[in-house]
C-alpha cells in the first residue's frame, strides 16, 4: 500500500549555505534538491514539502573556465527581432544573485509548483540576512562530497 504525505505532516526546515568560492552549477544542484524536498525520505513529486534555503555571499560565486565572460543568457521581448543576450559578468554587476536563481530555476520542472518552490530560495549578496530567527542549519558546500548530507 502506498502512503501519501498529508499537508499537516509536512515540516519545513531552514538551511544556510555560504556561496563563497562555490561553483554555480554544483551549488544549484544542491539547492534545487533541498527546495524540492528530494533530500527527504517522504518525497512526493506532486507536493511541495521542500525546505527553505538561504544562500549568502552570492557575489563571490565562481564559474569554471571562461564561462563568466563567454556564457550567454537569452531572453525575448516578444517583438520581432527582440532577442536579447547578456553574459553572467554583466548580469552580476546589477543583480548578483540572478545567476544562481536562473540556474536553480532551470533545474526545477516547469509549472506552478516550481514557482512555489523557487520562492523558498532566499539569496543575499552579503554575509548578513534577516532569517537568523529561523535558526537555519549550516551546510558546508566543500564537505558535501565527503558527507552525504543532501545527496541520495
Amino acid at each position: 500500500m502506498t502512503k501519501f504525505v498529508k499537508k499537516d505532516e509536512i515540516n519545513s526546515e531552514w538551511f544556510e549555505i555560504d556561496a563563497t568560492d562555490a561553483v554555480v552549477g554544483r551549488l544549484a544542484t544542491v539547492v534545487s534538491k533541498i527546495i524540492r524536498g528530494k533530500n527527504k525520505t517522504k518525497y512526493t513529486p506532486h507536493m511541495d514539502h521542500g525546505d527553505f534555503v538561504v544562500v549568502k555571499n552570492v557575489d563571490q560565486i565562481k564559474f569554471t573556465g571562461n564561462k563568466f565572460q563567454n556564457k550567454k543568457y537569452y531572453r525575448h521581448t516578444g517583438y520581432p527581432g527582440g532577442i536579447k543576450e547578456i553574459t553572467p559578468e554583466k548580469l552580476s554587476e546589477n543583480k548578483p544573485g540572478e545567476v544562481l536563481k536562473l540556474a536553480v530555476k532551470r533545474m526545477l520542472p516547469s509549472g506552478a509548483l516550481a514557482k512555489k518552490q523557487l520562492s523558498k530560495l532566499k539569496i543575499y549578496s552579503g554575509a548578513d540576512h534577516p532569517h537568523s530567527a529561523q535558526n537555519p542549519k549550516v551546510i558546508e558546500i566543500s564537505k558535501l562530497n565527503e558527507k552525504n548530507i543532501v545527496r541520495n
